[in-house]
């Protein structure tokens, strides 16, 4: 009887004892788990365009929010409008915490509407982290077009850049489909600084995007006045382009303006669904099976890189808007999403899928040549004297080819003094090809 009384003594003891350590241990796992790690982000978009800068950009400051302070390396893993990215991240990447993912905003519709070929994921299991923008997103055309407002795009045909599936090419179409609107489309462009150049080249008129993209990527062709935003697509008016005269897409939702066979509530759903995902702006997640110690560590971090101000300083500089949607936030929109009627979901699919014969882009690479004068990141960012200017451009360790006297090499043996020739699609952007003389 006195064993048994001590034993259950000694059990209970040990008992509490795993208690009080149980709390600090959590804490102290994540913590030791990322300390000396190296986050990967992969991101489903282009370089150059918003998701990449908002990737970019949180991955130079959250590490210091994250217990055990990792290092992160960013990587663009491009592919049918982040479906390749997300069934990579949902099914064969480690699901440790190691690995974080950008997606597009529209990805989650996609994969809810079961009518696309692709995604092997299921949006409302992946952890949502945070978005660090509320988009509001634009049509914008050139102003040697002629067109003067949004009213003039019911008789006059505009051509409009597409990067994929993505805003670019479904708002032109939904705005067709059901407002009749006279929206043409050339598709094929790899992200949204190609196809800003072709609208500045002249070979497309306009393009539809996130506001603060537009403004980012267009800079003084836009503030110089070749271009005008027409059109805004969001759920509210936002405030700097409802000072610009520029009107809401559901105030032309109308009985008038509807297309035959479509009714005014009927149209006013669709796009409040799409607007939706614009809500989520530039959504980060990680994979299913990451353990939620971990999730809750990365959404807190999330959450305080987003007030904190050497990162809103990085933003402003880089100009980018910083509008935080949480992780439980965005979680909640998606369950909506899954919610919908697959009715409605069946009608909008066909709604937002452009009507007509869309152009295929061919996208121009120029090449400038000159002697390096800097080279930044271990050869990430390499810059050239070109005709008397300094010109960078961006070298991908995967998918940029580099070449020394014409052997193929690494980026990190470019080195200052060499002649190399870029072959990109522009300025600032990432390199297909670096070819150098030593």
């Amino acid at each position: 009887m006195k064993t048994t009384k001590i034993l259950g003594a000694m059990a209970l003891a040990g008992a509490l004892v795993l208690g009080l350590a149980a709390t600090p241990a959590v804490a102290e796992s994540v913590a030791d788990f990322y300390k000396g790690k190296r986050i990967t982000m992969y991101v489903g978009s282009s370089p150059g365009g918003g998701y990449d800068t908002y990737a970019r950009l949180i991955t130079r400051h959250i590490g210091r929010f994250i217990p055990g302070h990792p290092q992160f390396i960013v990587k663009n893993k491009v592919g049918a409008g982040s479906i390749v990215v997300a069934n990579f991240v949902y099914n064969v990447a480690p699901q440790d915490g190691s690995v974080i993912v950008g997606l597009q905003r529209n990805l989650p519709l996609v994969e809810i509407m079961e009518t696309q070929k692709g995604p092997k994921f299921d949006s409302s299991k992946f952890h949502w982290l945070g978005s660090l923008a509320n988009e509001a997103g634009v049509c914008a055309v050139a102003t040697r077009t002629g067109i003067k407002s949004f009213d003039d795009i019911f008789t006059k045909p505009v051509l409009m850049g597409g990067t994929g599936p993505n805003d670019t090419e479904i708002s032109p179409a939904l705005l067709n489909n059901t407002l009749g609107t006279k929206f043409q489309l050339i598709k094929g462009y790899p992200s949204t600084p190609p196809a800003h150049l072709a609208i500045q080249r002249g070979e497309v008129d306009g393009i539809c995007q996130s506001w603060s993209s537009f403004k980012a990527i267009a800079g003084s062709y836009y503030t110089d006045g070749h271009m005008i935003p027409i059109l805004q697509l969001s759920l509210k008016k936002h405030p700097e382009l409802t000072k610009l005269g520029v009107p809401l897409v559901f105030e032309y939702i109308t009985k008038d303006r509807v297309a035959p066979g479509l009714k005014v509530e009927d149209v006013t759903s669709y796009f409040r669904l799409i607007m939706a995902a614009k809500a989520m702006g530039r959504p980060f997640a990680v994979g299913p099976g990451v353990p939620a110690d971990r999730v809750k560590a990365l959404r807190a971090a999330f959450e305080a890189v987003a007030k904190d101000p050497k990162f809103l300083a990085d933003a402003k500089k880089q100009r980018r808007e910083v509008n935080l949607v949480t992780g439980a936030e965005i979680q909640e929109i998606i369950e909506k999403m899954a919610a919908t009627p697959k009715s409605v979901l069946a009608k909008l699919d066909g709604l937002m899928k452009f009507r007509g014969k869309a152009k295929i882009a061919k996208v121009e690479m120029l090449k400038h040549t000159g002697k390096v004068t800097k080279t930044k990141k271990g050869g990430r960012r390499i810059f050239i004297d070109y005709k008397g200017k300094e010109v960078k451009a961006k070298v991908s360790g995967s998918r940029t080819k580099v070449t020394i006297d014409g052997k193929k090499t690494k980026r990190k043996k470019i080195k200052v003094g060499m002649t190399c020739t870029f072959t990109y699609p522009g300025v600032g952007m990432e390199a297909k090809n670096v070819d150098c003389k030593s």
